[in-house]
């Protein structure tokens, strides 16, 4: 894991992709405040602009950075969550502009699990997670039904959990709205 870590970090600093194991399925991912990375993950995933992106942090208090005004419910809503849970905040901030929802939202997901929480710590700057498949195809439940044509669209493949069976959920995905009204997007 820890040659994987340095390997990827090296990657994100220099604006590169990566193919990485998350809290819930395998990610492209890329440094959440490079516009022209991002843009690449668009690209890889023939993805239109106008459809977000989310992001992972390592701890709570990293939401803090990303959002200008983290409502007290989403504070709870953290504490309490028991599986893997992406929150929709209104007023995102310090995360390259193409990343942000035209509403001026981010989704943003506190992962626990080792490899994301350990490189997200390392890399000191929010992550972006998305789906390791084409806007149009189904999500693939690991890493061996990631298709080859993504692989080779990204700079760096992680080795860490690719023998991995298991088929892990998506996470829920929850909004925030104004008044701390909270819309459940997926369960």
């Amino acid at each position: 894991m820890n040659e994987d870590i340095k390997n990827a970090l090296e990657v994100l600093h220099n604006g590169g992709v990566i193919l990485y194991p998350t809290d819930t399925i395998w990610g492209i991912g890329c440094d959440a405040t490079n516009e022209a990375a991002v843009q690449r993950v668009y690209e890889i995933k023939e993805r239109v602009n106008s459809k977000a992106l989310l992001v992972l942090v390592d701890s709570e208090i990293k939401v803090d950075f990303y959002v200008t005004d983290v409502p007290p419910v989403a504070w709870e809503l953290l504490e309490v969550a028991d599986k893997p849970m992406t929150v929709i905040y209104d007023k995102a901030r310090n995360l390259a502009t193409n990343l942000i929802a035209e509403d001026g939202s981010v989704g943003i997901r506190v992962t626990k699990e080792s490899f994301s929480k350990e490189l997200c710590f390392r890399f000191r700057k929010a992550i972006v997670s998305t789906s390791a498949n084409k806007s149009s195809a189904p999500s693939p439940a690991n890493f061996s039904e990631i298709s080859e044509e993504i692989k080779q669209k990204v700079d760096y493949i992680v080795s860490y959990r690719q023998e991995e069976q298991t088929c892990p959920a998506p996470s829920s995905i929850l909004k925030l709205g104004n008044g701390g009204k909270i819309a459940v997007i997926r369960k």
